[in-house]
């Protein structure tokens, strides 16, 4: 006889015989699994890497702790700026486009830099320089600009690019592998350059 319960406003209903099954099929799961590695070659097999949002919440919760507060503060809206490109696209980000987001917030500080400079506001042209400074650590080595050259050429030649015509097709298979290394501007001058 199949037993009822209440749970969150509904009934389910609990059948033994198939509660019976269900540890049968977990003792035949157990018994089947491997013999337990040691743990050095397990590590060896799987390499589990980090993301870089949870490193940006790691790195927030240690500059916290250490009442870092130009540290919190950056990556703080560095987050918020990731979760608010998640709600646009309505999904969660992958690594290399949190990385388009930093390269953003990195390209906006420098653009900051400029404009108090000219506004001669030396105490806010400081702290920008402090802020660039921690969100260039996220961001990979940047790409000299001979390496984007050879890489730029590279994907023309695969493309068959011939003049600026053909700019949107190099530039979206080239864009990807660059995002983050270098900034769109300085890429999209060398295609251009390139294509002439």
């Amino acid at each position: 006889m199949a037993c009822y319960r209440k749970h969150a406003g509904e009934d389910t209903i609990r059948n033994p015989s198939l509660v019976a099954l269900a540890k049968q099929q977990l003792e035949g799961a157990k018994q089947q699994r491997l013999p337990e590695q040691p743990e050095d070659s397990f590590k060896a097999l799987i390499k589990l890497e980090v993301s870089l949002k949870t490193k940006l919440n790691d790195d927030l919760r240690r500059a916290l702790k250490e009442r870092d507060k130009c540290r919190s503060s950056v990556i703080r809206l560095l987050l918020s700026a990731i979760h608010n490109v998640e709600i646009a696209r309505r999904d969660s980000l992958e690594d290399s486009d949190i990385l388009g987001v930093i390269a953003k917030e990195t390209r906006q500080r420098k653009e900051s830099i400029e404009a108090f400079k000219k506004g001669n506001r030396l105490d806010l042209v400081a702290q920008e320089e402090a802020e660039l400074a921690i969100l260039e650590t996220y961001l990979p080595k940047q790409m000299s600009h001979d390496e984007i050259v050879s890489l730029a050429s590279k994907v023309i030649n695969e493309v068959g690019a011939q003049d600026r015509r053909d700019m949107g097709r190099v530039m979206g298979k080239l864009m990807p592998q660059l995002k983050g290394k270098a900034d769109g501007k300085i890429i999209s001058e060398i295609v251009t350059e390139l294509l002439s």
